[in-house]
């Protein structure tokens, strides 16, 4: 524990934690009118109606409650059980995402669409909705804490938005086979615009979508889904 206390302070003297709600928005449509439409028609095929995302590095929360929210407004995925998971390392940004209360430099690239039916004013920011919320797990995780990582179970969606660029080549290449490990065969990691998986790893395949490039889990070679 204090070990991760030391390694959180210092991640938060070297990175910014900078975010805002709906983030590369050209990634989130991706997200929303290729990937899910993807997974839910495999999986419809299966009978299962179960959908876990998990936003790696999730700073102070936006980047999970946008994927919630983009969720909820999902017609195809009602009746499914759906989960978000943000984690982060720093406790600091975790108590804010907690929280759930934002100034209006988050809303930056937010339509007034969202603001009205996702939150409601505070003291002079606007906090969360419930409804999200309940959508969203938050908590504490070291991405290099193998203990800890294999009880997150298996992912559809990971998202990684703008934080293996603080690592080197080695912890890169950690970090990408845990995320590798962590997802189902045939799905999603979604890095940030500035990052790429080149010189790192072969693990997973470049996907050309209309709206984004994305990195994909290769389907075992016999096909279908495990």
């Amino acid at each position: 524990l204090r070990k991760d206390q030391e390694l959180s302070d210092l991640m938060d003297v070297l990175t910014t934690n900078e975010t805002y709600f709906f983030r590369e928005a050209f990634q989130l449509k991706a997200f929303t009118d290729e990937i899910i439409p993807e997974i839910v028609e495999e999986k419809g095929k299966r009978g299962d109606r179960t959908l876990r995302i998990w936003s790696a590095g999730c700073s102070t929360g936006e980047e999970p409650y946008t994927i919630a929210m983009l969720l909820l407004e999902m017609r195809r995925l009602d009746g499914w059980r759906l989960e978000v998971i943000g984690t982060d390392i720093s406790q600091r940004v975790l108590q804010h995402a907690r929280k759930g209360v934002y100034s209006k430099s988050s809303f930056r690239a937010t339509e007034n669409y969202y603001v009205d039916r996702y939150f409601h004013e505070h003291d002079g920011n606007f906090k969360i909705s419930d409804k999200v919320r309940e959508l969203v797990t938050i908590s504490q995780l070291n991405l290099f804490d193998q203990n800890r990582l294999a009880l997150l179970g298996r992912m559809d969606i990971i998202f990684c938005r703008n934080v293996i660029i603080y690592f080197d080549q080695p912890a890169k290449k950690k970090v990408i086979e845990t995320f590798y490990q962590a997802l189902y065969p045939g799905r999603f990691l979604l890095l940030g615009h500035s990052e790429s998986l080149m010189n790192v790893t072969t693990l997973f395949t470049l996907r050309h979508l209309k709206n984004d490039m994305v990195y994909q889990k290769p389907w075992p070679v016999e096909g279908g889904a495990l």
